[in-house]
């Protein structure tokens, strides 16, 4: 210990915890990508809807999250089949 080390002020142990949580979880954020977990459960259901009413496969159906600056748009894409009789 130093003779003027009592005169710097210390930074709280809980403060710096709580500087490295929130770099731990930012980096965990940007390491999953932008799509919420949400999205293939997302896709499930809308199959399993659009499967009532026509027959399509199970990559017939994406569900994409694009950014634009602030905003969020939720992308929907359906390829139905060129034969309405297949349905």
């Amino acid at each position: 210990m130093g003779l003027f080390d009592f005169l710097t002020v210390k930074k709280p142990t809980a403060s710096i915890a709580k500087d490295r949580l929130r770099i731990i979880v930012a980096h965990e954020r940007s390491g999953r990508g932008t799509s919420p977990d949400y999205l293939p459960m997302l896709q499930r259901e809308l199959l399993e809807v659009i499967r009532k009413y026509v027959k399509v496969e199970d990559e017939a159906v994406k569900v994409d999250l694009i950014g634009e600056g602030d905003n969020k748009v939720l992308d929907i894409s359906v390829a139905l089949p060129e034969n309405p009789a297949q349905a």
